[in-house]
């Protein structure tokens, strides 16, 4: 099995987003050193408790601090620019760290309304548009756009000898038909999906059209994982992230609590009975009882890599939590 990384660079009650973002850094490095085979960074904007609004700012310091972990943006949210400005953004990554950048393209807002609006004036029409938008990057970052084409006059520079690997990411069919459609490969979020996520993936394997560039299919499944030593210490290390996601649900909050914060904020019955509840998205528990769940999915979607997101109010919680997966799962 393959792992791989989803960082949301979350900001913990009491740090700054500067501390935040270096944290975001440091899980590159480690992560790297332990032997995951990519690093993706998400973007938001305007999201409470969330720091990364420019994936590509933060790829460009840690490709700097590191050596071989592919890096990637998961996603670059498409609505919100022009096709020609990513592929420009992306083919410079490329140019600076060869054959290690992906391209995650999404087409989620990525925070509040007013945001979206800020950035993109007319954010659901854009969306209507994406399908579109994303035959042009593809053209884009190929270089292959038909000769009587307006833009088979431009190059998207500096144009890198190993292009970025484009995915699609999302948790519906109609991204699974468009990146079976194009030819790309598929990353579907399955901690953020209520869907039948394995039927979406494999209707998207079923009907994948082989490309010059990818001849099969190939998937991530991006689950939420907290794991600690014993189960009950990863419960523990779950309220803090059930309390925020709460907290950002109502309007209120700001980064993740700390643990005795989540602690006095729910009694002892409503953690349990919360618990259980996060347990049907959330796999908590200890490396050898996440591992079985991990096995468990990565039966059911028939995907050779899966991809890690993990939120605790520590940095050095989420850290030790990646590093106990690696141990047990990359060792094996």
């Amino acid at each position: 099995m393959k792992l791989s990384i989803l960082d949301q660079s979350p900001i913990s009650s009491g740090k700054s987003a500067q501390d935040a973002l270096q944290a975001s850094m440091d899980l590159a490095k480690e992560g790297e050193k332990l032997g995951y085979i990519r690093y993706w960074i998400a973007e938001h904007h305007n999201f409470s408790g969330l720091s990364c609004s420019a994936p590509e700012v933060m790829l460009s310091y840690i490709g700097a601090n590191t050596e071989k972990i592919r890096l990637g943006a998961g996603a670059v949210l498409l609505p919100h620019y022009k096709p020609y400005r990513v592929a420009e953004t992306y083919n410079m990554l490329a140019t600076l760290f060869p054959n290690r950048i992906d391209l995650g393209i999404g087409r989620a807002p990525g925070g509040s309304a007013e945001a979206s609006i800020a950035l993109s004036d007319n954010y659901l029409e854009n969306v209507r548009k994406v399908p579109d938008y994303t035959k042009q990057l593809l053209h884009f970052l190929h270089n292959d756009f038909p000769n009587d084409d307006m833009f088979s006059k431009i190059q998207a520079a500096p144009v890198p000898e190993i292009s970025p690997v484009p995915w699609i990411l999302g948790t519906s069919q109609k991204s699974a038909d468009l990146a079976a459609e194009l030819g790309t490969a598929y990353a579907f979020g399955h901690f953020m999906s209520d869907k039948p996520g394995h039927e979406i993936v494999a209707s998207y394997q079923k009907s994948f059209q082989p490309k010059s560039l990818l001849k099969t299919a190939k998937t991530i499944v991006a689950v939420s994982v907290i794991c600690a030593e014993t189960t009950e210490r990863a419960e523990e290390l779950a309220l803090p992230g059930i309390l925020w996601r709460k907290q950002n649900a109502a309007g209120e909050g700001s980064g993740v609590p700390t643990l005795e914060e989540a602690q006095s904020y729910f009694s002892i019955e409503e953690q349990k009975q919360l618990i259980l509840e996060a347990k049907r998205k959330i796999m908590i528990g200890t490396p050898q009882e996440v591992k079985k769940e991990l096995q468990r999915l990565q039966e059911i979607y028939h995907t050779d890599e899966i991809m890690i997101v993990t939120i605790t109010h520590s940095y050095e919680d989420r850290k030790k939590s990646y590093e106990l997966l690696a141990k047990h799962v990359l060792s094996t």
